[in-house]
């Protein structure tokens, strides 16, 4: 193959651009990092000192406390329901045999494409005018099912499209029941799309702020005190907080990622 002239400049061309790129993405993190540990109250340059004072105020703010506990719960219950019914709808589109299986696949995915301010006026006039049901948490966890159970429909019918059913004949071949090959052939081999699908939701629900508004009560999620605070000035306490929930979000990964790759030696051992 012959080789441009200019292919070591290309080289260095893409890797100065990839690393552009890198800190563009990285760097708000960094600095959102080092502002948790600024001493002024207004957060920014030159750093006039390093302190833990907020993460102290953190730990002792009874609201940031209530308005975690109500987004970590809304995003627990949605993960499960959505991991749950997004699961089942996958198999119903992959393997129902619908003649309308990719009409069905778009409406699964259409909460995805429709604009979340959309979805909340929506769920509001349902939720209020139809039903008339009072906004709270409940509420929510219904708004966010809309959108985060099309995630998991999406990441686990393409890890059943890619699935290898000659697997599941084999079983059946060797007397392995239909459940018996669900339990132990199927839902162990795409269980890292379902957990995909899970740990998904769970960021979505907790980030999500527009459909909250709308549907939320008098309570207060995380991203909604966040936004009321805005008004009086964020402080680094908000910092410390979002420094903690990413901590604990990349520690869960971890330990997720080395869960995953332990079962799979082990079924490698064990095939072996």
């Amino acid at each position: 193959m012959p080789v441009s002239p200019f292919a070591r400049q290309t080289r260095w061309g893409l890797a100065v651009l990839a690393g552009a790129i890198l800190a563009f993405l990285y760097l708000p993190i960094a600095f959102l990092i080092l502002f948790s540990f600024e001493v002024a109250d207004t957060p920014g340059f030159p750093i006039t000192g390093l302190t833990t004072h907020w993460y102290e105020v953190m730990l002792s703010d009874s609201a940031i406390h209530t308005a975690l506990f109500n987004s970590v719960v809304v995003a627990v219950i949605v993960a499960f329901l959505a991991t749950v019914i997004g699961t089942m709808a996958a198999f119903a589109l992959v393997r129902g045999g619908s003649r309308f299986a990719g009409t069905s696949r778009l409406l699964f995915t259409l909460p995805i494409m429709i604009p979340g301010v959309l979805i909340g006026i929506g769920l509001l006039i349902f939720v209020r005018r139809a039903v008339g049901l009072k906004l709270g948490l409940d509420t929510v966890i219904a708004g966010h099912l809309v959108f985060t159970t099309s995630f998991v429909v999406l990441i686990v019918a393409a890890r059943l499209q890619g699935f290898d059913r000659r697997l599941e004949w084999a079983a059946a071949d060797l007397g392995a029941s239909s459940r018996q090959t669900l339990r132990y052939i199927v839902l162990p081999l795409i269980a890292p799309a379902i957990i995909a699908g899970a740990l998904l939701s769970v960021t979505l629900s907790i980030d999500e702020f527009v459909i909250t508004f709308f549907t939320i009560g008098p309570q207060l999620t995380l991203p909604l005190y966040i936004y009321t605070q805005i008004k009086f000035g964020v402080t680094p306490e908000v910092n410390a907080l979002a420094t903690v929930i990413l901590v604990v979000t990349l520690a869960v990964f971890g330990l997720l990622s080395l869960l995953l790759s332990s079962g799979r030696r082990y079924r490698r051992r064990g095939s072996e």
